[in-house]
This record gives structure tokens, C-alpha cells and sequence, in this order.
């Protein structure tokens, strides 16, 4: 384990066991429709890379920069720094997230990708930390529910440093405050 991590929540084989099963459910949701994954950079990275190898459909991909973070540990104010490259109007989009925490960033991006008309529009989260919730987000499908603390790991970061962590733990408030 990282010297930086308190504890492990989530381990590299209940990740991998969970992605498979969430891919299969995607598989059997979306069959016979051409599906679109629009991956919510840099978070959800791991989890998009791993969870389209798990969908037996043909899929195309895209993503997204959106933050409201940045260097802090507190939601602020909504940046988008790069959209999607493909006309979404008529398409199965499914968007694919590290965590719904607060809510306030999916939800305002499903109000700007619902003005664009897609035939359907759903969200895949790998965490969901309801405790912090602000703003309800529709979550279709959710890898694992987080208590409130500060987690790291399979693509989430804090200041740039753990995503490469192979599993969701938590970073020791020392490193953050």
C-alpha cells in the first residue's frame, strides 16, 4: 500500500470483479443499439479504458474535460475545457464518471448534453458518495457507494499524484490539508 493511504476501500479484484459486471449489464441494456461512451477526463480514464473491454457491443468512444476542482478540495466553479468531438443528436450516449460526489458537476453536464438531443442519455459511475450529495444525479449504473472521505486510486487523483493507484483507498488528511 501507498505510505500516503490510510486504508483500502475498494481492492484491485473487487474493481476488476465489479467493471465485469457492470460491463455485462451494459452489454445486455444496450443490445442492438450503437452505443456511445463519453469518458469524463482524467478521472474516469481507468475505469472507461477497463469497462469498454468488458461491453460486448460495438461501442464508440469520446470524452470530456470538465472540472470544478482543480488544486482544491472543495467544488467550485464548472470549467469545461474540451467537448465532445461528435454530434450526439440521436445517439445512446453513456457517460462514464470516477465519482458522483456533490452531484452539482454531472448534473449541470447532463443539462448540456440533454439540450443536444440524444436519443438517450445515461451515466456510469465507478463511486457514488451520496453523503455529499447537493444535486440528485440519475446514476444507472454504480460501481461502488464511498463513505465521506477524501478517496484516491483508479484514476482519482488529488493534485495530479495517485491515479495510477490499482485500487480506491483513502489518502490520509495530511496530504491534503
Amino acid at each position: 500500500m501507498h505510505k500516503d493511504i490510510e486504508k483500502v476501500l475498494v481492492t484491485e479484484a473487487q474493481l476488476h470483479d465489479r467493471v465485469k459486471e457492470l460491463g455485462r449489464r451494459i452489454t445486455t441494456d444496450y443490445a442492438g443499439k450503437s452505443l456511445l461512451l463519453v469518458g469524463v477526463l482524467k478521472g474516469a480514464a481507468v475505469f472507461m479504458s477497463d469497462l469498454m473491454r468488458e461491453i460486448e457491443l460495438d461501442v464508440e468512444t469520446d470524452y470530456l474535460v470538465v472540472s470544478s476542482y482543480g488544486l482544491h478540495t472543495e467544488a467550485g466553479e464548472l470549467t469545461f475545457s474540451k467537448d465532445v468531438s461528435v454530434d450526439i443528436a440521436g445517439r445512446d450516449v453513456l457517460i462514464v464518471e470516477d465519482m458522483i460526489d456533490t452531484g452539482t458537476t454531472m448534473h449541470r453536464l447532463l443539462e448540456v448534453l440533454a439540450e443536444r438531443q440524444p436519443n438517450s442519455l445515461a451515466v456510469a459511475s465507478l463511486l457514488s458518495k451520496p453523503a455529499r450529495r447537493e444535486k440528485e444525479v440519475e446514476t444507472r449504473y454504480i460501481g461502488f457507494e464511498v463513505p465521506n472521505e477524501f478517496v484516491v486510486g483508479y484514476g482519482l487523483d488529488f493534485a495530479e499524484k495517485y491515479r495510477n493507484l490499482p485500487y480506491v483507498g483513502v489518502l490520509h488528511p495530511e496530504c491534503y490539508r
